[in-house]
């Protein structure tokens, strides 16, 4: 007995894969931008950081306090309704971190890396910060985040942001 093998035509093969792609690419650009998440890009290349997002007087002033672990591709966005001048100190934090200061188009304006947990000393950022991302101490500077390098997020004012999100 011989097998017959069931027949495809070429014709429906490329819509079915065209749209398996879109549909893969539009979730794609989808995961892209979310609350949870940033993207930063520079010369160095680029990096994803999942996040939590510290956008209330409450939650940033609690920012990653009493934490004795943060996981590498991790981090804590703050985010501020306006343009303001921040000043952070390590009060409470039991881990180095890096603070990297953003203005509101999403270009880093100034990192502080390795910030020393218990340190008491204002760390400023300067005026004109929309958000300060804090990952773990050192990381800015493996990676080669510096002034310059581009953040993509949902909460920055995409018509403005120098790397907005992909519209979808």
């Amino acid at each position: 007995m011989s097998r017959k093998e069931p027949r495809v035509e070429r014709g429906a093969v490329l819509p079915v894969l065209a749209a398996f792609l879109f549909v893969l690419f539009a979730s794609a650009a989808q995961a892209a931008c979310r609350d949870g998440a940033v993207d930063l890009r520079g010369d160095w290349g680029s990096a994803r950081f999942s996040v939590e997002i510290a956008d209330t007087d409450e939650t940033r002033a609690q920012g990653l306090m009493h934490r004795e672990h943060l996981p590498r591709s991790a981090g804590m966005l703050f985010v501020y309704d306006q343009p303001t001048r921040a000043v952070f100190w390590m009060r409470n934090t039991l881990i180095p971190l890096d603070m990297i200061f953003i203005d509101p188009q999403g270009v880093v304006r100034h990192v502080h890396h390795e910030a020393i947990p218990h340190d008491e000393t204002p760390i400023d950022g300067g005026g004109g910060v929309q958000m300060v991302l804090e990952i773990n101490g050192g990381l800015a500077r493996s990676l080669g985040i510096a002034p310059g390098s581009e953040l993509r997020h949902p909460r920055l004012e995409q018509e403005h942001a120098a790397w907005p999100c992909p519209e979808g």
